[in-house]
């Protein structure tokens, strides 16, 4: 009777689930305040919320570069509060909701500057959230200090946080761990800013002052969700999360009250294609890590998911993973883990062994390598 009663149980949660995410706005931007927004959403209905809140700079007027023209930052309201105690309230209460709308095992992830992450921190922890860690994303090109009165601001930091002490939350450790070519990944994370094509223009202008590099968010919710799982933006912008969250299989929801955002955001995310199955599945191989990782190619998009990588004689065709890995057939490992296993060698250069076809051009991976390293020289 026990083991009936627990089947029972099973199947009527995996019902009630199937009911929550049916009754979700999936791919929708909620239009309006957030807070407002997310009362709309049912009691324990998403796995994660990736949040970048206004950072509140308090910037006191314009910034200029040396030759007297104006930086282009942050000025616009929705960054601007009255007070810290006005900034509080408005935090603790996006963070409620957070909360009531997240499951159990769920992830919080906020980020935020000097300016706002202390404040935010400790009100997630008088919520009852666990700070699981905080993560220095290191800017590989940051913008420089103009006025010359203080240290460059070459970092931003996100807190990870689980729903209390003892809840259960999702990690992919070994995902992790291959992206970084099986050397655990830490907690400073090395990414250029969002620049290049990636950065989304309007009349010649930013689209959005705080744009986040895909790259961030793809080992975010590679890290702590799982294929279908579904994810809340509170403060959507211009859509890098849902443009990754559908490229890596898990479902979106955001909110933002802005029309011209969500305009953009959604001709974004309407271009993006998921990856397919195999790609999506992950793995940890075993070899040490060259001074660049294969991972941190295939998050910045120079070798994407799904790219047919082979050896210099075209006697084995691979394909690139979204953690990193390769799969042949039904063999799986790193660049330099597989090659070895399919050669029958004791070891392997992958970045030499490897090659990829480019526009009619046949090179190996290490000119991606390359180019990631001219991109990211500080």
């Amino acid at each position: 009777m026990a083991v009936m009663e627990t089947t029972n149980t099973r199947a009527a949660r995996a019902k009630t689930a199937v009911k929550i995410t049916q009754d979700l706005p999936i791919g929708q931007i909620l239009d309006g305040d957030c807070v407002e927004a997310m009362r709309s959403l049912p009691d324990a209905s998403v796995d994660c919320v990736f949040a970048e809140p206004p950072y509140n700079l308090q910037l006191g007027g314009d910034l200029n570069r040396p030759d007297g023209s104006q930086v282009d930052a942050v000025t616009d309201h929705w960054d601007q509060f009255d007070s810290f105690c006005a900034y509080d309230e408005f935090t603790r209460a996006w963070l409620t909701e957070a909360r009531r709308v997240l499951k159990p095992d769920g992830s919080l992830w906020v980020i935020g500057s000097y300016h706002n992450i202390y404040r935010v921190g400790a009100i997630l922890q008088d919520l009852g959230f666990w700070i699981l860690n905080d993560i220095v994303w290191r800017k590989s090109n940051p913008m420089p200090n103009f006025k010359g009165t203080r240290f460059t601001n070459a970092h931003e930091t996100l807190l990870w946080a689980s729903m209390g002490e003892k809840a259960k939350y999702q990690f992919n450790y070994r995902a992790m761990k291959t992206l970084n070519d099986e050397l655990q990944m830490r907690s400073d994370w090395v990414l250029p800013i969002c620049s290049g094509q990636e950065r989304l223009k309007h009349n010649g202008s930013k689209a959005h002052p705080t744009q986040k590099p895909e790259a961030l968010l793809y080992r975010v919710l590679l890290a702590t969700t799982e294929k279908g799982d579904v994810v809340l933006d509170p403060f959507f912008g211009t859509g890098t999360t849902g443009a990754v969250a559908k490229r890596l299989g898990r479902e979106w929801i955001g909110c933002e009250r802005e029309d011209f955002y969500r305009d953009v955001a959604l001709k974004r995310i309407e271009k993006e294609l998921p990856l397919d199955e195999s790609s999506l599945e992950t793995m940890q191989s075993k070899k040490a890590a060259p001074r660049v990782a294969f991972g941190a190619l295939v998050e910045n998009g120079y070798l994407k998911p799904g790219t047919e990588v082979f050896d210099k004689k075209r006697r084995w065709v691979a394909k690139v993973r979204a953690d990193g890995s390769l799969i042949y057939e039904k063999q799986t490992g790193s660049i330099h883990g597989l090659g070895k296993e399919l050669q029958g060698a004791p070891s392997c250069n992958g970045w030499t062994f490897w090659h990829y076809e480019v526009d009619g051009d046949v090179k190996p991976i290490d000119a991606a390598r390359q180019l990631y390293l001219l991109a990211t020289e500080d």
